[in-house]
């Protein structure tokens, strides 16, 4: 397949006199798997939904392993056949086992015959280490086996593309981390393209090739995770990808000055500019000292790290990683220091 599997462009979805998805373009290579985040209403599902053609884009072209999909030549319930999708619900049949649930989808999208539908399901079910629950039903299964049946039920058929809607939302965290483990793993030694649509960053980031960050039915930037985190395109960006501070910055010859530090102007930004700088919590460490420009306001226990609250005297505020086992008070006077890594600056 020399081209793209997914090639969206231009796509536009309205609701009566809501505009939901607003000119987006999305190109998902073979054998990549790509995260759609973005926030509650942004637009998500039903970017999703367009690509399968659930839902009919009011404008734009979608084409699916070189399958026009708006093409009204096109034989759509043909060209399903090339896309499985997992829903959020799983969608599984109660009163059928999971090998019937498996089986029904191959004899209805893949044409198979009974024999050789059960043959094929049970492959599935193997792959996904389901072969001795074959027998069984919905009720029957954890979550997280009623989750792989509908991997199981989306991969059978060989689709070119899998498209899958909060696939990890219904489980429980130490649950969820399992299955986003193992069905990545499936994903890739099977060699399937596939998009998510996720409000889970930790999730996107852990698993995606490129994640797309969709704001107000527009995608902002599609990038590496490591690039998104580290050179987002836009405040909103920014922002939404991770904790970010933003401190006011005069641009000079020197360059960018802060409250915190001068840093590089490497975006070589007009002198004399004002900007705010991104400052992530692992770009802020303190040291204790009596007469230090910080003061803590807060601090906050997660786990694997403390994150410290510091007003500067400006009355911004920025916020310091450190480990877990850190226990400094509330009122603690400090001097701040910042090691930014990667310099992203925005124009006001």
């Amino acid at each position: 397949m020399s081209g793209p599997i997914v090639d969206a462009r231009g796509i536009h979805k309205h609701f009566g006199a809501l505009h939901v998805l607003k000119g987006v373009d999305l190109r998902v290579a073979e054998r990549e798997l790509v995260f759609v985040i973005g926030p509650s209403g942004s637009g998500k599902s039903t970017l999703l939904r367009c690509l399968n053609r659930l839902e009919q884009p009011s404008a734009g072209s979608v084409v699916v392993d070189g399958i026009d999909m708006l093409d009204p030549r096109t034989d759509i319930n043909h060209a399903r056949q090339r896309i499985g999708m997992v829903f959020q619900s799983f969608n599984l049949y109660p009163h059928m086992t999971a090998l019937g649930n498996v089986t029904l989808a191959l004899r209805k999208v893949a044409g198979k015959s009974r024999a050789g539908a059960e043959a094929l399901g049970q492959a599935a079910l193997e792959r996904v280490g389901l072969g001795d629950r074959a027998g069984h039903t919905p009720a029957e299964l954890s979550g997280g086996q009623q989750q792989r049946v509908a991997l199981a039920r989306a991969l059978a058929p060989a689709p070119a593309l899998m498209l899958l809607d909060e696939p990890f939302s219904n489980l429980d965290a130490d649950l969820r981390t399992q299955m986003r483990d193992e069905v990545e793993r499936i994903l890739r030694t099977s060699g399937t393209t596939a998009v998510f649509v996720t409000h889970d960053q930790e999730e996107a980031f852990t698993l995606a090739d490129r994640v797309g960050v969709l704001q107000a039915g527009r995608i902002e930037q599609l990038a590496p995770p490591q690039e998104l985190y580290h050179r987002p395109a836009t405040r909103f960006v920014a922002a939404f990808v991770g904790a970010a501070d933003f401190l006011p910055g005069m641009v000079t010859a020197q360059g960018i000055v802060t409250e915190v530090g001068t840093f590089a102007n490497v975006d070589q930004l007009p002198t004399g500019g004002r900007v705010d700088v991104m400052i992530r919590p692992d770009d802020i460490t303190f040291v204790p000292q009596a007469d230090g420009v910080g003061t803590i306001t807060r601090r906050y226990f997660r786990g694997s790290e403390t994150v410290y609250c510091i007003r500067l005297p400006s009355g911004d505020r920025v916020h310091s990683s450190q480990p877990s086992a850190s226990v400094l008070p509330t009122g603690m006077r400090v001097r701040p220091e910042a090691h930014v890594l990667h310099v992203v600056a925005f124009e006001r």
